[in-house]
């Protein structure tokens, strides 16, 4: 095996790591919101996570770097950090684990169709044929005309996967000049910070017996955080992505084992729909990649 490939299957394996680790949290913070209103978990998510980052950044960079930001990309990301965070935390309540994750997958279909109007890239037709599917897609997990899924906390679910792509688009503007630490970290004191402050008027006293499933939710955040990033910076994007959506299989595995729900056929029918759609702009950015760059 040569030694880029050997990098590509590391990576690939640290990606999968990633998607474990933020679908163990994903738990957690449905655990937590049966007790906790939607903007407290937001900020205990935040609050947990961020003292392992902030050790791990000052072991690595140091904290210097994380005063040379561009204030106002952080701020917004902020924002929509604590509203994608607090739609989640609000869908958990009632929605299944896999099924808020088939919805959420129409992210990355949203994030190609706004890098048109906020980063002048060019969607060619075979893309937006994608994307169009993908929604199709979105529609037959709802259901609007019969008993389906479409209720205030599926719609947060869609909410909550556009401010993901809005700020997947931030990222690509502040990646040109702050470091990767600046934006992790920013994210989570925002995070815990201005959702604490929202959460304020409607806080719950904290149990002792949450005090592990807290902990776990910050470390298992910390880790997927660490090995995403790890995993984008040693793998390509093209091969690394689609593994995202492994989470699906970890959200049946945690429905069955904690909550013994499973699937129907619709949503799996649904789910299949966005994860093609999905896969296939995937290649198609790759393929465009490789025409630009012979």
């Amino acid at each position: 095996m040569t030694a880029a490939r050997a990098r590509q299957t590391r990576a690939m394996a640290v990606m999968l790591v990633a998607v474990a680790m933020f679908a163990l949290m994903d738990a957690g913070l449905k655990l937590l919101s049966a007790r906790y209103p939607p903007f407290q978990v937001a900020a205990m998510r935040g609050a947990s996570s961020l003292p392992l980052v902030l050790a791990w950044v000052a072991m690595t960079s140091g904290l210097a770097p994380l005063l040379r930001v561009r204030w106002s990309l952080h701020l917004l990301r902020g924002v929509l950090g604590i509203a994608m965070m607090a739609a989640f935390v609000y869908a958990l309540r009632t929605l299944p684990l896999s099924t808020a994750y088939s919805i959420f997958f129409v992210a990355p279909l949203l994030i190609t169709a706004l890098s048109v109007p906020f980063l002048r890239e060019r969607v060619g037709p075979r893309r937006w044929i994608a994307i169009a599917v993908g929604l199709v897609g979105v529609l037959v997990l709802l259901r609007p005309t019969g008993d389906g899924l479409l209720s205030l906390a599926a719609l947060a679910v869609l909410l909550a996967a556009l401010m993901y792509a809005i700020s997947a688009i931030t990222v690509r503007l502040l990646a040109r000049t702050d470091s990767t630490p600046s934006m992790m970290v920013w994210l989570l004191a925002m995070m815990a910070i201005g959702a604490g402050v929202l959460a304020i008027p409607d806080w719950v006293p904290i149990r002792a017996s949450d005090g592990w499933t807290i902990v776990g939710v910050g470390v298992a955040g910390a880790l997927g955080q660490y090995t995403i990033t790890e995993a984008f910076r040693q793998g390509e994007a093209s091969l690394i992505a689609p593994l995202e959506y492994t989470a699906l299989i970890w959200g049946v595995m945690l429905d069955a084992s904690l909550w013994g729900v499973l699937p129907d056929a619709v949503t799996w029918l649904g789910a299949a729909i966005i994860v093609a759609s999905g896969l296939y702009l995937l290649r198609r950015e790759r393929v465009h990649a490789e025409s630009e760059h012979p």
